[in-house]
């Protein structure tokens, strides 16, 4: 039991809302426990926030970017204790858990980059335009990127010049204590970041706040959707929504179909299927060979799934948490039921966990399905004749987070990229992976057209437009009708 669960102002407070715990995904034990914030927690962060923000702001942008380096520093150091505390609550493999710290640590010099570029004072036709932080900023959280993804909302807000209250989710308390506790390290002044934990009462609260001036949100769409109505009323509260996607992945003339098939089952699989970007419909053209299908599911039928410490290392660990994996297995039930094709069938690795194994079902003899993102480890395939039926089919979404061509034909991959409807679009790539010095973001039900990473600049601070002149002056030429004694 954590007694002082909560950062405000500097000090670690005690919480008075209802007591919650995270778990071990692999084995259901509790890691951590502590009383959720209530309405007057809060209220103190925002007051402690508010007072912090004027002197903040004030500070050079070359000093707020100072404390970014120190937190760095303190994540290198840091390194191998945090890279456990996500493997041990969020049940990544120690491999994943590593690159999402040094993710964490290389996001600092990329945020300063991003500012410079995106947020400098520039003149033109006589006005001078500068860039102002909005104040009190809430950062929501999500689970499977605890560090990295909240991290990612942090630095940009603390470097424009805002002060930060943090909601993380309520799976994953004890990484974002921990990541809290890096940041108090790197010399932060109080206030001006503060933690506040719990589960959807903390943040619908915070979202409300009349003294918090953005909220910076990763998460479902369901919850993405009801920020957006919350704040209907408020236009002057900046909003930016990643809310993931129902995201496609073509196969068309692949070429190598060891490699082609390599690629397909890391995009659909990687961190058991609990990536937004993750993979969720295959669409295979008649330009690919059949064996391409026999060949996705052996190395998918491979793949190591497992406790993050199991050795050999597993390439995936446990969904986050047994309720989860139930989720998976009934959603696996209902394809089944709707005369979906067994290509691979999951299962339960263990009993009372999250463990389970991938499935990849053919579902091209069904229509009706629900659009609807899958978090877990669930493929579905549908064959398609030529590369416009499967880019209609791909485009068939409300979401538009990602998507993605295999091919070896350069014409087939423009067609692509110039049609389908996501922010993110690769080709020959993993649909998982994203640049940090790109926009990261989609649109529909996937976000806001405020897409975070490079981009994030732009939403944690405005632009001022400035008219200016040293002294004031009578122009030349009076307009009409003046007359100056």
């Amino acid at each position: 039991m954590n007694p002082t669960p909560h950062f405000i102002g500097g000090r670690w407070t005690a919480g008075n809302g209802p007591v919650f715990a995270s778990t071990n995904p692999v084995d259901g034990q509790p890691i951590w426990q502590g009383a959720a914030a209530d309405s007057g927690t809060v209220d103190a962060a925002v007051e402690a926030a508010r007072q912090a923000f004027p002197a903040w702001a004030a500070l050079p942008v070359e000093a707020r970017a100072e404390r970014l380096r120190a937190f760095a520093r303190a994540l290198e150091a840091d390194a191998t204790k945090l890279g456990h505390l996500i493997s041990l609550e969020v049940g990544k493999p120690r491999w994943e858990s590593a690159t999402e710290v040094k993710s964490m640590i290389g996001k600092c010099e990329l945020t300063i980059s991003a500012y410079a570029r995106r947020c400098s004072e520039f003149s033109g036709s006589g006005a001078v335009t500068r860039f102002r932080p909005h104040g009190v900023v809430a950062v929501l959280g999500p689970f499977n990127f605890p560090g990295h993804l909240a991290n990612g909302h942090i630095m940009p807000a603390l470097l424009a010049g805002n002060t930060v209250i943090f909601k993380p989710s309520d799976k994953a308390p004890l990484v974002a204590e921990r990541t809290v506790q890096l940041w108090e390290e790197s010399g932060l002044p109080s206030g001006v970041l503060n933690l506040l934990q719990g589960a959807a009462e903390p943040a619908r609260a915070l979202a409300a706040h009349d003294g918090v001036d953005g909220v910076f949100f990763t998460g479902s769409s369901r919850a993405g959707i009801a920020l957006n109505e919350a704040a209907a009323r408020t236009p002057g509260k900046i909003l930016a929504l990643e809310m993931g996607g129902n995201n496609p992945l073509v196969v068309h003339d692949p070429g190598d179909l060891t490699a082609a098939a390599f690629l397909a089952a890391q995009s659909a699989f990687i961190t058991s299927g609990q990536r937004c970007t993750c993979a969720r419909r295959l669409y295979v053209t008649a330009a690919t060979p059949p064996s391409f299908l026999e060949k996705l599911t052996a190395i998918t039928g491979a793949l190591r799934v497992g406790a993050p410490e199991d050795d050999p290392e597993p390439f995936a660990g446990p969904l986050i948490s047994a309720e989860a994996a139930s989720a998976f297995l009934q959603k696996q039930e209902e394809l089944r039921a709707a005369g979906a094709g067994k290509l691979l069938e999951g299962r339960s690795l263990r009993a009372g966990s999250g463990l389970v194994s991938p499935a990849i079902w053919d579902v091209t003899e069904l229509s009706g399905l629900p659009d609807e993102e899958t978090f877990g480890p669930l493929l579905q395939v549908v064959r398609v004749e030529t590369l416009e039926d499967a880019i209609r089919a791909a485009n068939d979404t409300d979401y538009g987070l990602a998507a993605g061509i295999i091919t070896r034909d350069r014409k087939a991959y423009e067609t692509f990229r110039n049609s389908a409807r996501a922010g993110i679009i690769n080709w020959n790539q993993q649909l998982t992976g994203a640049s940090g010095a790109a926009p990261f973001g989609g649109i529909g039900l996937s976000g806001n057209h405020r897409p975070s990473a490079y981009f994030a600049a732009d939403y944690c601070s405005y632009p001022v437009a400035s008219l200016e002149a040293e002294t004031p002056e009578v122009p030349a030429a009076l307009p009409p009708g003046v007359t100056l004694y």
